[in-house]
């Protein structure tokens, strides 16, 4: 099932949401050469994605993990790894991977900012990401894995929609073979269904040398962020915005929670 829209309407344009998107998607398209050059896709990835061990320095210097044909990142001890926490958020490994991460920031992200202001939630997007890159680090210090993608930010984004709008009801895109259905789910059953997917995936990751590359996505840095989000979204809310926001809600869904 993939979320396609909410009925939580918003007060004010998201400015932020589109800035990050167009971010995202520059840096897809200029940086990483929208996935069809392979060279500047993997440069990217192993130069700017975040390599736990790197950062710890627990991986060995000149050890090489391969990215493709003829192609392999190898450890450094170069200054910009230090900065990697932050650009690993605005890349991106294939297409799948970044529409999946904006499509889930289009549906949630607009409501969140709406509810904190634009500066508190730049600010909060960015502590959620860093908050997931830290918990991947964590869980598998040693990684020469690089790991990029939104997906951190965006969790930490998801976890406070559960926060602030649990009972809102979400769209979401059901398909079976044949069978394309669109059903409206309160986004609590949403929500705690990918975080519960996100805590199975990774349980077995926990007892693999590489916690990066089991299922080839890091899921810890998922976990991380959602909590991070269900942890900081009071202390960046602005409750008076998001009580303008629910009363305006029930105005135009009288008939919703």
């Amino acid at each position: 099932m993939i979320p396609i829209s909410d009925d939580n309407p918003t007060l004010r344009a998201p400015i932020v949401t589109w800035l990050l998107l167009g971010a995202i998607g520059a840096t897809w398209v200029f940086v990483q050469g929208a996935g069809l050059n392979a060279l500047a896709l993997a440069s990217s990835v192993c130069n700017l994605g975040l390599v736990p061990g790197e950062l710890t320095g627990l991986a060995r210097v000149g050890f090489a993990v391969p990215l493709g044909d003829g192609l392999a990142c190898v450890i450094d001890q170069e200054p910009i790894n230090r900065f990697t926490p932050v650009t690993s958020m605005f890349l991106h490994g294939s297409w799948g991977h970044i529409l999946g991460n904006c499509l889930f920031f289009w549906v949630f992200g607009n409501n969140v900012e709406d509810s904190m202001g634009r500066l508190r939630f730049l600010v909060f997007y960015v502590v959620c990401g860093l908050a997931a890159a830290a918990a991947q680090v964590v869980v598998d210090p040693a990684s020469p894995v690089p790991m990029v993608g939104a997906s951190g930010a965006i969790s930490g984004v998801m976890g406070a929609y559960l926060i602030l709008y649990p009972r809102v009801r979400v769209n979401m895109l059901f398909i079976f073979i044949i069978i394309i259905r669109i059903i409206p789910l309160p986004a609590w059953v949403v929500l705690l269904y990918w975080f519960g997917l996100q805590v199975i995936t990774g349980l077995p990751q926990l007892n693999q040398i590489d916690a990066a590359g089991g299922s080839g996505v890091a899921v810890w840095a998922h976990v991380g962020g959602f909590v991070a989000g269900l942890v900081l979204v009071k202390l960046f809310e602005n409750r008076d915005l998001t009580s303008r926001r629910t009363g305006w809600r029930h105005r135009l869904h009288p008939d919703h929670p």
